[in-house]
């Protein structure tokens, strides 16, 4: 092992992000530039055989499953090497394509509601693309937190994301607006597809606007709003942390959090994966699998 805190596993499972294919494709290239050639990918599971001579955590034979912490990826390989603080245990319940479907995403869904938004029982949320990669974790993570879960999700979806939880769901293809007998003290927005404004008249005085796809106009109202308003904008930089994986390990185990996986393909239909993914009509994660 080259590295002193690192875990070393054969990858038997990866999962498709749309940041593997942004970051592949130049969308993010002037904010976090990919030197090629590079292996795209962050979520891995898989069993270790190595680990750094610091490593405490884990041990050979240990079913693990990491958020990789490389800028670039990584995980639509043979092999990886893993941060100690980036892993956690898998959950006792599921198996590798189901943890490999959890990190970024689930990461992603639990940093946002819980550390940005600050979401907390009682309080009412709208998640929107409630089907989606983070959505469908978000859903379920707002419903363990005791939140008042409205999800908006295409007709298709509707019975799906009433099943992870949700409390109402919008269908965006018969409902136009986010018109509620209530404000929403949180906005988690994963789509980004409405102006800000369209969220203006369903917020309460001091609710919180979380979104995981920045632009100039939300980025300026980070700044701006504060000095007008008590309503805030938080943009999602999601952290590879193992404490949070396993906060999420817990509610699995619980019953509380289920990954739903929508198509499965082999490592060496990678390209097909990400062109699925960049459509947007998937139902929770795509899933690589390395090996049977």
């Amino acid at each position: 092992m080259t590295g002193v805190q690192t875990c070393a596993l054969p990858i038997s499972a990866s999962s498709v992000n749309p940041i593997d294919w942004k970051l592949h494709n130049g969308s993010f290239r002037f904010i976090m530039p990919v030197k090629m050639p590079s292996i795209p990918g962050f979520d891995v599971a898989g069993e270790v055989v190595d680990v750094g001579e610091n490593v405490t955590s884990f041990h050979p034979g240990n079913r693990i499953y990491a958020m990789l912490d490389s800028r670039a990826g990584g995980a639509s390989a043979e092999y990886a090497v893993v941060s100690e603080k980036a892993a956690a245990l898998m959950p006792a319940n599921i198996n590798e394509k189901e943890a490999a479907a959890i990190p970024l995403a689930g990461l992603a869904a639990l940093q946002s509601l819980r550390k940005e938004a600050r979401l907390a029982a009682g309080q009412r949320v709208l998640i929107i693309g409630a089907s989606g990669g983070v959505g469908h974790y978000a859903v379920q993570i707002a419903h363990a937190l005791g939140a008042h879960v409205t999800g908006v999700t295409s007709t298709g979806n509707v019975d799906m994301v009433k099943g992870l939880g949700a409390d109402h769901v919008i269908d965006y293809k018969k409902q136009t607006d986010f018109t509620t007998d209530l404000p929403y003290n949180v906005i988690f927005d994963t789509v980004v597809s409405s102006p800000f404004k369209a969220f203006r008249s369903v917020m309460t005085e001091d609710a919180v606007y979380v979104c995981t796809l920045p632009n100039p106009f939300l980025i300026a109202r980070t700044f701006l709003m504060p000095i007008y308003s008590k309503r805030r904008v938080r943009l999602l930089m999601v952290k590879s942390r193992g404490e949070d994986l396993r906060y999420l390990t817990d509610l699995v185990e619980q019953g509380s959090l289920r990954p739903v996986i929508d198509r499965v393909f082999p490592l060496t239909e990678l390209p097909s994966a990400h062109a699925l993914s960049q459509k947007g009509r998937t139902a929770g994660k795509i899933v690589i699998t390395l090996s049977e």
